[in-house]
């Protein structure tokens, strides 16, 4: 078996984004920002599925304005997100079926590219654990509570972690069962396999590859599309 399965998790609201409506669904270049990361694994040929997590009452409105709409067909499945980003995790990994990788992706980072995605999967199976990111451009302050700064660690040391991070399915689900049975809450998955002993390899992602957070973020992600071929064609 050397199949790879895609888990995209767009259950969030993003309430930094201050709008009425999901922010996956927002538009960049008149299509939801879900729509484009979704065709990044579409028509990926190192992908084989999809599994896209949803909040409950969106699932219909994805289904007819941007599945049906835009013909994506690597959806297998489509899962009820739950309460935390953690839960909607656990509900991906519950559904998927047999698989060798898997790929674990934000639904607001649309500007994920097919070479990531193979690296990805490359290093998930050399070392069962891996994570895309960037070296931080910025100088990196350790704030005491009182506010003053306490320590300045060094850049080149320092990694700002995006997605997809990507494992060996056994991993990062028997990880997910555990820190469930434990009640033990991280902020992204590679904290969870490495609670549990698993080392996680970092490799280079793209300063393009940023995640849709706030009302600016839609401003610089236009600017991307204008720049990049690849996207738009």
């Amino acid at each position: 078996m050397n199949r790879n399965c895609v888990i995209i998790v767009a259950a969030g609201k993003g309430a930094r984004m201050k709008a009425n409506i999901n922010k996956q669904f927002l538009n960049l270049k008149d299509k939801p920002i879900l729509y484009w990361t979704l065709k990044v694994f579409e028509k990926s040929n190192y992908v084989d599925e999809i599994i896209l997590v949803l909040a409950k009452d969106e699932i219909e409105y994805c289904k007819s304005y941007i599945i049906d709409k835009y013909k994506v067909k690597k959806i297998k499945k489509i899962v009820e997100g739950g309460s935390t980003r953690q839960q909607s995790v656990i509900n991906g990994l519950n559904a998927v079926g047999e698989c060798n990788v898997v790929l674990i992706h934000d639904g607001a980072r649309p500007f994920i590219n097919d070479d990531i995605i193979n690296e990805g999967i490359k290093y998930a199976n050399l070392y069962g654990a891996c994570a895309c990111g960037v070296v931080p451009k910025d100088t990196i302050k350790i704030k005491e509570k009182s506010g003053f700064s306490m320590e300045t660690p060094k850049r080149n040391t320092l990694f700002c972690v995006q997605t997809p991070q990507c494992f060996k399915y056994e991993i990062i689900l028997e990880s997910h069962k555990k820190a469930y049975k434990e009640k033990f809450e991280a902020t992204d998955d590679t904290m969870i396999v490495e609670k549990y002993n698993h080392k996680v390899f970092l490799y280079n992602g793209s300063y393009s590859n940023i995640k849709i957070t706030t009302p600016e973020d839609l401003i610089i992600g236009e600017k991307i599309l204008d720049n990049s071929e690849e996207v738009l064609t």
